[in-house]
């Protein structure tokens, strides 16, 4: 298998397509529904190469971008960065774009190096979890880590798209796996790379924000479903939802939340 350090060689179109129907399966049991808040993903330039920049709440990160990548960006290939000590224990994840980062300053240069050879061109997105570390949706500030702001310094045609995930419990038994995108951004000739941090740890700071108060509102209404999954709450109250839509004649409606 080609090295880690080298993604494009090492990616294979056939694993990343199984690898990403695998995890539409996944989220489809797991979540009562993937949800994109309205009004959905920006126009992009297709001329450019694009990174998505996110928060990190969940270990489910990574399966929603492979889940939702095809849909979102149709033509454009994506790959992620993940810590090279798990890629050494799934060497297969080469295979569907991802690539080994260390910790340290020489992970850091090793990181702007293959990735800057990612988004030398335009048909490529970039999944960053920019936070580095698992934390809570609400936590102020993101504190992201300044490899993005490095790499859209170094390649002023990259554009970053912010993007703001969170996976509450509204009134399922399952949770939803909710995301909002923010305005694209990039990079200003002469800008220092603090400055450009700043700008974009402020950009997403603000989609994470959005987010959180439609989260707080559970309005379903808000959003567009990209993933229709498991529905209905399940046991006891699932047993007597069912029960009384037959000895009232109603249409029986799984969901907690909706009546027949």
């Amino acid at each position: 298998m080609s090295r880690p350090s080298d993604p494009e060689a090492a990616r294979s179109p056939r694993m990343a397509g199984f690898f990403a129907g695998v995890m539409r399966r996944q989220l489809a049991r797991q979540f009562r529904a993937v949800r994109i808040a309205r009004p959905g993903l920006p126009a992009l330039d297709p001329a450019r190469p694009v990174v998505v920049v996110t928060n990190h709440p969940s270990w489910w990160d990574p399966a929603v971008f492979i889940a939702l990548h095809d849909g979102l960006f149709p033509g454009r290939t994506g790959f992620g960065p993940i810590e090279a000590a798990m890629l050494e224990k799934y060497p297969f994840m080469a295979r569907i774009g991802l690539f080994g980062v260390e910790e340290g300053s020489r992970g850091a240069a090793g990181f702007l190096r293959v990735a800057g050879r990612i988004v030398s061109r335009p048909d490529r997105v970039l999944w960053i979890t920019a936070q580095g570390r698992f934390a809570d949706p609400r936590e102020r500030p993101l504190a992201l880590r300044p490899g993005a702001a490095h790499l859209m310094a170094r390649h002023p045609d990259l554009v970053a798209l912010p993007l703001a995930l969170e996976y509450p419990f509204w009134s399922e038994k399952r949770p939803e796996a909710l995301l909002r995108f923010g305005a694209p951004l990039a990079a200003r000739e002469g800008e220092p790379v603090a400055d450009l941090a700043a700008r974009l740890e402020a950009a997403l700071t603000e989609t994470c924000d959005g987010l959180a108060a439609l989260t707080m509102a559970r309005d379903a209404s808000a959003f567009d479903m990209a993933l229709g999954g498991a529905r209905g709450t399940g046991g006891v109250y699932g047993l007597w939802q069912r029960g009384r839509a037959v000895l009232t004649g109603r249409r029986f409606v799984p969901d907690h939340g909706e009546e027949g």
